[in-house]
């Protein structure tokens, strides 16, 4: 069987070019590729064109316009999720028209589809009861409920992505004062957290009944399932998902209806931001690239807003009646008007 072009190109794309030219990372070509997998599922499935005769023609704007459609329709992506997969197939027609000119209006009229307007929607985050709440749930007279424990607590005091917390290594964490995570996030790019007394003796306890201490052990995944590797993206959010249904049955209202990892760290940011830290420190804290990333968790504190509204409240209006009010003439003969 002879390949197609698209099936070149795009095998080069995503083997040689991401990681070697822009040197992205394993995650962010994974979505790449995922996307791209279900266009060429989209293709076959509804379009009925096998996979093997997909040719770079074939994907031209009309039929992109429709695969977005699906994910929308038929799939129930939202419109972030539809706008991700539409980012990634622009990224391989940037590329793709510099590699093939001959194909040079097509990929510019795929890369003119324009991105779905999303509604910035609610943070999820919890209380600092609502932590409690969680943290209380989990069972630590077992071996696994302290390594839970020791896990959700540090996911919550780090303000770690779930990618970055899977890549923690034992040699990622200091304990010595003041106690810090080294944590390898977007972009390859690492940023040292300090975590509190707490946690910091949570993981000196992990460690000493892991066996984790020694010198040699610095390199091994710091959490790890009991097959001896280190936790998936999809692992910690089974964890995390057992110990909130626990929760919501002793404490219903304490926490949000939908809960993700991802809802930890935007709790520590919520909570770090109530206790009067600096944006510009939150920034740093959580690895964003800009100050406008995090200033989402300010605009979304309506607690905070109201107090700040309160506090700088002036009184313009006098107690006293006005002059006009005590004219008893005056107020008959406005309601003559009536």
């Amino acid at each position: 069987m002879k390949p197609t072009d698209l099936s070149y190109h795009l095998t080069k794309y995503l083997s040689a070019y991401l990681p070697g030219v822009q040197g992205l990372s394993s995650n962010t070509i994974a979505s790449r590729r995922d996307a791209f997998a279900l266009l060429l599922t989209f293709c076959k499935e509804i379009k009925g064109i096998p996979v093997e005769k997909v040719e770079i023609q074939t994907l031209n704007a009309r039929l992109i316009t429709d695969f977005l459609g699906w994910l929308e329709n038929d799939r129930k992506c939202c419109a972030s999720t539809r706008n991700q997969r539409l980012s990634s197939i622009k990224a391989f027609f940037k590329y793709l028209q510099t590699e093939t000119p001959d194909y040079i209006l097509q990929c510019q009229q795929v890369m003119s589809i324009p991105l779905k307007k999303c509604t910035n929607g609610n943070i999820n985050y919890m209380t600092l009861d609502g932590i409690k709440a969680l943290l209380d749930a989990i069972d630590i007279s077992k071996r696994n409920g302290r390594r839970d424990l020791t896990l959700i607590s540090v996911l919550y005091d780090s303000g770690a992505r779930v990618q970055e917390l899977a890549d923690l290594t034992v040699g990622s964490i200091r304990l010595q004062k003041p106690e810090t995570i080294n944590l390898k996030g977007k972009g390859k790019k690492t940023r040292i957290v300090p975590i509190m007394e707490p946690t910091a003796r949570l993981l000196q306890q992990y460690l000493i009944e892991n066996d984790l201490v020694s010198a040699s052990k610095r390199s091994q995944p710091l959490f790890f399932n009991r097959s001896g590797n280190k936790f998936s993206r999809a692992g910690i959010a089974y964890v995390l998902k057992k110990y909130i249904s626990l929760a919501k049955e002793v404490h219903p209202n304490l926490l949000p209806d939908v809960v993700s990892v991802h809802s930890l760290r935007h709790s520590k940011a919520m909570h770090m931001l109530q206790a009067g830290v600096p944006l510009i420190y939150i920034r740093d804290f959580l690895g964003h690239e800009e100050i406008s990333t995090t200033e989402v968790y300010a605009k979304c504190d309506g607690k905070m807003k109201r107090e700040a509204f309160e506090g700088a409240y002036t009184e313009t209006r006098s107690t006293a009646l006005p002059i006009w009010h005590q004219d008893n003439n005056l107020l008959t003969w406005l309601k003559s008007l009536c």
